[in-house]
Order: structure tokens, then C-alpha cells, then sequence
């Protein structure tokens, strides 16, 4: 063959390979887009689903060309983010974000410690709440459950001795609900990432729990998300009639009361994200005074900012807010299970009025009860203390006739403050009159409401407002979570009157809006 066929030949085998290659390599890559496409589709679909609405939350990395390292088998899918699928959400060691295993462990272990000698307790996950037949109210975990197992999934069951330590029953596989949901946690899961120190399926709980119940002298349950795949075993009905039952809260809020500097961290994040969502929302009040418009900005501004939810549902009517009228927000968010609580009152107008007086009696009180807020002293004792500031400055007003009247309690009827934490009314079993220590968060929220009805100077009825401020009792004092937030008369109207201050300063005006 002459040599000028020759390597034509072998070029055309070598082309022909390398075709082969390329058409493989082709392949591969659409193999691999259509996998991160379907994986991608899967996890976005669990923003809506039961069991997955706590544990993702979409940020716009999530839908970049980073989903591709979906299609790989180097992820595992515990059902919520691990900082192998999420390294911008955690980091190594983490079970749920800003929260260490370690610090997971050691609740844990001082629960065992808090709990009587040869004591159980059982916490089950929040239970799954329907809208319809087939769609799910958005899910959140019960704060014991995830305080404990770091677990934002649905169906679980933890149980805490001293002799197993913790015991995480979880899910049975369901191969229908993965295919639409993706994978749960499971046994496996449990020992290695949420480092249970035993684990079993839903199904073996009645026989293994039993037991552990049987010899148990004391059996405490979490009693609100109480379950019935462990209340209708005969060993808890035993333990239940012979009084050996009892409510779990008096220890796990023994232990949430007082917050740890990664908590702490959290809670300060959800708490910028809630001033910095207000302040935008203040903003956005004067040229849309809708209540309706109010509530969705500031929903928008806080999920923007990373929030996964609001704290608790706004009460509005789709009503416009007329000239003169005070716009009273009481807002939160929630950041990777801690809760933000603040409360401003402004007029969209720029200008209180006739409000003035009674708003700078209310800012008084708030600025009054802070400085309170130090190691010993409790709740109740800054209540009242407000209470005598509120009932002083009402009677000086014109709104009371005596500053000891009953009809006080119309203008006032609620409590200068709450702790606050992975739940909006944090630790409710811990009493007011508990002396405060550092670590504690509470709020501060002295306001006034004065019906309609009310005897009191026409101008006034109507009016509510209410300052409100997160707190942290530190060592030497107290630290104002929601400081950045304007609450002085004077602030507020300069941010809601810039248009006049900043009219003949160009790039002034440009910074501010």
C-alpha cells in the first residue's frame, strides 16, 4: 500500500476514534445535565414539600451551575443540608448551621444530667399538618426535637437515658414518598451524621421502646408534639396511670433559657435581618401606605436576606393608610431555627402630630426598662416598674384621670417583655420572676393601645403604639439586639422626610435610595 494511503488510513482511524471519544464525551455530558437537572428539579420540589420546607432554603447559588455536583455519588442525602451538599449554609462539623455537633453532644449529655436517676424522655418530631387532602402547611420543627437531634425532618422520635444515651427512631423507607420527596434520614444517617448513640425504624419502636419504658421510674414526653406511636404502647399507659408521667419542658427549657455564644451568633443574624428588613419596609411606607403591601415587603426583604421564615403570621387588612395615620409593625424572622421579635410605630407621612406626646411616653418607657435589663433582675420587677411609668405619663396626658385606675389594664394589658429563642415566647415554663442571667435574651415592648371608646382626650383614641427591642443580658449589663433600628422621634423623621433634606444634594439623595 503506498505510503500516502497509509496514513490516510491512519488518519482516518485515528479520526475515527477520536470521534468515538468525543461522541462518549458528548454523551457523558448529557448524561450528566439531564442528572443534575432531574436531581436539581428533585431538591427544589422539597421547598414545598412536608418534609423538606425547614431544611432547604433557596438562595441563587443553589440554582447555579454548583447543582451539578448533584449528579455525582459523593454526596450523601441525609434529607436536609450537610456541608458536603451545602458548604455555603455549613461547615465542617456541623449538624445544622452554626451549630457543632459537639454542642448537639453536650445538650444531650446535660439533659441526662438535669433528668431524676433512671428517668426517660421522649421527644417526637412535630407531627406533618395538612392544607388539603395532598398539600402540607409549610413544616417547622419543634424547638425541643431540634435542640436536641439537630433532625428538621418530620416523623422522628428521640429518646434520651442515661443508659443509651440517645435513641433516634426514624422514618421506615418508603420508596413511593423518596421518588417524589428524595431520601429521609435514616437509620444509618442517625449514627453518622446526627451521631446517635443508637438508632432503629419507626417500626421497632413498640417493642424497643417498651422495654427501655418498662424500666424506666419516671417517663417524661415532650407534650406538644405528643405521639401516639409511643402513647398507645401498654408500658406508657402503665407508667401514665401510676403517675410516672410528666411534661419534659421543665428541663429543656432549663436548658434553652440560657443561650450559647453560637446560638448567639445566630440569634444576632436574625436579628439584623429583621432591622435591616424593617427599615427598608419604613422606607417603602411612603409611597405604598398599604397594609397589605407592608406585609408582603417585609416578608420579601426578610427571605431575601436569608431568613427561611417569618416568625409568626402578620394580622392586616388590605386597607390604605391614610395621611396622619401611625403604621404599628410587630416583626420577626427565623434564621436557622432562632427567632427575631422587634416592634416599631411611624407615620408613612414623616410627621407624628398629635401623636408626638403619646409616642415619646411610650419611647421613654422602652429606654427606661432597658437600662434594667442586667444580671438579677427578672421580668416581672421591669414590668413593673413599666407599668408605673405607663400609668404616670397616661394621667399626665390627659388619657387617666387616676394613675391607679383599673382602666389601666384597657390601655396595657399585656407584659413589658418575653424570652425569646428558637420559640417567639421562649421557655415558657420558666417564670417571670426567674432573676436574669447572662446568655438570656428577652424583649422589651412597653406600649399603649387606647380603644376608640376610651374616655380620654378625642385626639388620642384609636392610637396604638408599641416600641419594641431584643435583649441580651450580658455580664456588666445588657446588649441591644435591634439597636440599629430608629426608634428616637427625630430619626424617624429625618429617614422618612429625606426627600426635603436631600432635594439640593444630588449624590446624597442617590446613597440613600
Amino acid at each position: 500500500m503506498p505510503a500516502e494511503s497509509t496514513v490516510h488510513s491512519l488518519h482516518s482511524a485515528i479520526a475515527s476514534r477520536e470521534g468515538e471519544k468525543e461522541t462518549e464525551r458528548e454523551k457523558g455530558e448529557v448524561h450528566e445535565r439531564l442528572m443534575a437537572t432531574f436531581l436539581l428539579r428533585r431538591n427544589l420540589l422539597r421547598v414545598t414539600s412536608h418534609s423538606k420546607v425547614s431544611s432547604y432554603v433557596l438562595f441563587p447559588e443553589y440554582c447555579s451551575i454548583k447543582s451539578f455536583k448533584y449528579a455525582t455519588e459523593r454526596i450523601v442525602d441525609v434529607g436536609q443540608p450537610t456541608c458536603r451538599s451545602h458548604p455555603e449554609l455549613l461547615s465542617e462539623g456541623e449538624i445544622t448551621p452554626g451549630i457543632p455537633v459537639d454542642e448537639y453532644i453536650s445538650r444531650r449529655k446535660k439533659l441526662i444530667e438535669l433528668l431524676p436517676e433512671r428517668s426517660l424522655a421522649i421527644i417526637a418530631s412535630t407531627p406533618v399538618k395538612m392544607m388539603t387532602d395532598i398539600v402540607p402547611y409549610s413544616f417547622r420543627q419543634d424547638a425541643d426535637y431540634l435542640y436536641i437531634t439537630g433532625c428538621l425532618q418530620p416523623g422522628g422520635v428521640a429518646v434520651i437515658t442515661g443508659e443509651h444515651g440517645l435513641c433516634l427512631f426514624v422514618p421506615d423507607p418508603d420508596p413511593h414518598n423518596e421518588a417524589w420527596q428524595g431520601p429521609v434520614a435514616g437509620v444509618d444517617a442517625a449514627l453518622s451524621y446526627f451521631k446517635a448513640d443508637e438508632s432503629y425504624p419507626m417500626s421497632k419502636l413498640p417493642q424497643v421502646l417498651s422495654e427501655m419504658i418498662d424500666k424506666a421510674s419516671k417517663v417524661f414526653h415532650n407534650t406538644k408534639t405528643v405521639s401516639t406511636s409511643y402513647t398507645d404502647l401498654e408500658s406508657f399507659q402503665r407508667a401514665f396511670t401510676n403517675g410516672a408521667v410528666k411534661d419534659l419542658s421543665r428541663y429543656t427549657h432549663e436548658l434553652r433559657w440560657i443561650k450559647s455564644p453560637s446560638e448567639l451568633k445566630l440569634m444576632r443574624q436574625s436579628a439584623s435581618i429583621a432591622c435591616q428588613s424593617l427599615l427598608q419596609t419604613m422606607l417603602f411606607s411612603r409611597s405604598n401606605p398599604e397594609e397589605s403591601h407592608l406585609s408582603a415587603k417585609i416578608e420579601y426583604e426578610c427571605r431575601m436576606r436569608g431568613a427561611q421564615r417569618m416568625a409568626f403570621s402578620f394580622m392586616f387588612e388590605s386597607e390604605q393608610i391614610q395621611h396622619g395615620d401611625l403604621v404599628l409593625m410587630d416583626v420577626g424572622c427565623e434564621f436557622h431555627g432562632y427567632l427575631s421579635d422587634l416592634t416599631r410605630t411611624w407615620p408613612p407621612c414623616g410627621d407624628f402630630s398629635f401623636q408626638e406626646e403619646l409616642y415619646e411616653l411610650v419611647l421613654e418607657t422602652n429606654k427606661e426598662c432597658i437600662k434594667l435589663c442586667e444580671p438579677g433582675a427578672s421580668i416581672e420587677e421591669i414590668h413593673n416598674y413599666s407599668d408605673q411609668m405607663l400609668r404616670r405619663g397616661c394621667k399626665k396626658i390627659g388619657i387617666l384621670k387616676d394613675e391607679r385606675s383599673y382602666a389601666y389594664y384597657k390601655l396595657n394589658p399585656t407584659s413589658i417583655g418575653h424570652y425569646l429563642g428558637m420559640d417567639i415566647h421562649d421557655c415558657a415554663s420558666i417564670s417571670n420572676n426567674r432573676p436574669l442571667q447572662p446568655g438570656v435574651v428577652i424583649t422589651i415592648e412597653p406600649g399603649l393601645y387606647i380603644p376608640v371608646s376610651f374616655n380620654a382626650p378625642e385626639r388620642f383614641r384609636g392610637v396604638g403604639i408599641r416600641i419594641e427591642d431584643e435583649v441580651l443580658i450580658s455580664e456588666t449589663g445588657c446588649e441591644v439586639l435591634t439597636a440599629s433600628m430608629p426608634k428616637e422621634i427625630s430619626h424617624i423623621k429625618s429617614l422618612l422626610n429625606f426627600d426635603s433634606i436631600t432635594s439640593d444634594i444630588p449624590c446624597l439623595r442617590a446613597a440613600l435610595t
